[in-house]
């Protein structure tokens, strides 16, 4: 199908991301959609908030609406929903976001629908890895047919936990940094963290896949694996169209789409 024609049954891609304060939700937003600007936030009803404490207060923990949306202008073909303090509430915040995942499933046309999750974990907590909120997530929330992907964010926290234990093995500086990535990358693909997420029986509904995402803070970031797993992850061929002719960041993916479908 002709992009022009995807974006007459369906203007804008709707992406859920979830995670708790500090996990680097919205850098990655940011690189998405190739701005260093901060959204517009638009309420249920589809009016902008321009209030500026409303806008403090909307990316505080806790009060953050679920159902704004937040549309970068260098991208507006994106609409993202953000469920800011997940970690910090019992069961009414988790009830909040299931409810909305739940309701946005359902909707009979497809553009209000929720077509993918990103679940956002940051790598510079790893002994806490997984919380309460994760495990409720994953074994409990029912996304329904909605692909939903875990991003490891701030993955190069753990290069300096490799540096450090490369330096005390009796590496050099030079060599450690040098090694400390490689290590950290194979060290995590035979961590606990992936056999908890993809194994373990309190995990009911684990994800489609994962990515890991490190240095998101440079200038020269990368999310181009994030962008060909979220187009795998999709079962409808109108909806991974409409996907990768909307991301900006890759362009070696829209012509692999364009040619292979």
């Amino acid at each position: 199908m002709d992009p022009s024609e995807i974006k007459e049954r369906i203007d804008r891609f709707r992406i859920l991301i979830i995670g708790r304060a500090n996990a680097g939700k919205t850098t990655i937003l940011k690189r998405i959609c190739n701005t260093k600007e901060n959204p517009d936030i638009f309420n249920g009803a589809g009016e902008k908030i321009d209030d500026v404490d409303v806008l403090k207060e909307s990316r505080g923990r806790g009060v953050h609406d679920i159902k704004n949306e937040m549309v970068f202008r260098k991208n507006p073909g994106f609409i993202f929903h953000d469920s800011r303090g997940f970690e910090a509430g019992g069961e009414s915040e988790y009830d909040k976001v299931n409810t909305f995942i739940a309701n946005r499933s359902k909707r009979i046309n497809i553009k209000d629908r929720i077509h993918t999750i990103w679940y956002c974990i940051p790598m510079d907590q790893a002994s806490r890895a997984f919380t309460e909120a994760e495990l409720k997530f994953f074994s409990r929330c029912d996304t329904g047919s909605i692909p939903v992907i875990v991003i490891f964010t701030k993955f190069d926290a753990l290069y300096d936990v490799e540096f450090a234990r490369l330096l005390k093995e009796g590496k050099s500086r030079t060599d450690a940094k040098k090694l400390a990535p490689k290590h950290a990358w194979k060290t995590f693909a035979n961590g606990s963290q992936l056999k908890f997420l993809y194994h373990s029986k309190d995990i009911r509904r684990p994800p489609k896949c994962h990515v890991c995402l490190p240095d998101m803070d440079k200038d020269d970031a990368d999310c181009g694996l994030l962008i060909e797993r979220t187009a795998e992850t999709l079962d409808s061929e109108v909806l991974q169209q409409l996907f990768v002719s909307t991301q900006q960041t890759n362009l070696e993916i829209c012509v692999n789409y364009a040619v292979h479908g």
